[in-house]
């Protein structure tokens, strides 16, 4: 059995800053894709790429049709993959929706989605994870600040950081809604977090984020080293960003919903492993071990 080396400790004692060990953009210089070299180069900085629209008026419409068929289709509320808002009660993700929607896993292979994570990957990729997300107005709840990597890593087993992720949006994000929050720059250091996992994990962390949560002490200072940058745009706009982006959203208290469909796409050279920090892997339905490279 082949030991893959951990280069990102996380999940011990305490908290452990180590700087990135990885490329950010992964092709070689002027391959080609739907990403300008400008863009790339941000996205080399920020860690994120916004795309004003990357789908048109008449798709958000039939991507968002689709997130409301299944939202309210009994069997997929019943369904393990189905997330369930602690306090409404009301769906708040459904996961590997491009293996349960026909409709969803059109997008996946559309080339204005998976070309740019094959340009941002510098290889072929595979869906690690997908899911819809609801968040309705009057009291949905956010997500506190971590960064995907982490988890990954630590509970899924990621080698390596050559994971991209898109969230693209079904309704308007307004600056009040609970948009997308990212520390720009923050993706160039690993933070590990303290404190062991707990066997089923996942079970609490998909409603409210605990192990794999930064200190107050280190967001502060990540926060003030990087800034915050608070994501809004119109249905139809798409933020992609590098996995260990520090990252949050806010709850939604306004009478406006905000949902997206949220696919992450995997290099099929950083193929899982056994997880780094955790007692047992989770679900398939969250954290692939379908290595398919999207066609």
């Amino acid at each position: 059995m082949t030991t893959v080396t951990d280069l990102y400790p996380s999940r011990g004692t305490g908290e452990v800053s180590v700087p990135r060990q990885d490329p950010v953009v992964w092709s070689e210089p002027g391959a080609p894709g739907p990403i300008p070299a400008a863009d790339l180069q941000g996205y080399e900085r920020d860690g994120f790429l916004a795309v004003e629209q990357l789908i048109d008026d008449d798709e958000v419409a039939l991507y968002r049709a689709e997130l409301e068929r299944m939202v309210t289709d009994p069997a997929v509320r019943a369904d393990e993959r189905s997330i369930i808002e602690p306090q409404s009660q009301e769906i708040r993700s459904v996961f590997e929706v491009h293996k349960t929607s026909e409709i969803f896993a059109q997008l996946v292979r559309d080339e204005r989605v998976v070309g740019r994570a094959r340009q941002i990957l510098g290889s072929d990729v595979y869906v690690h994870q997908s899911r819809i997300n609801v968040k309705p107005g009057f009291g949905a709840s956010g997500f506190y600040w971590h960064s995907d990597f982490e988890t990954w890593h630590a509970e899924d087993g990621l080698p390596n950081m050559r994971t991209v992720s898109v969230s693209i949006a079904l309704t308007d994000n307004h600056d009040t809604n609970g948009g997308l929050m990212i520390m720009p720059g923050s993706h160039h250091t690993f933070l590990g977090c303290s404190g062991a996992t707990p066997k089923d994990n996942y079970k609490k962390s998909l409603q409210m984020q605990d192990a794999g949560t930064p200190s107050d002490e280190a967001l502060t200072k990540y926060a003030s080293q990087h800034g915050i940058k608070l994501f809004t745009g119109r249905a139809g706009s798409a933020t992609w960003f590098d996995c260990n982006c520090m990252h949050g959203s806010g709850d939604n208290i306004t009478p406006f919903p905000r949902s997206n469909v949220f696919i992450v796409f995997n290099s099929v050279e950083n193929a899982a492993v056994e997880p780094f920090s955790a007692p047992v892997r989770r679900p398939e339905f969250i954290g692939a071990r379908d290595f398919t490279p999207v066609k």
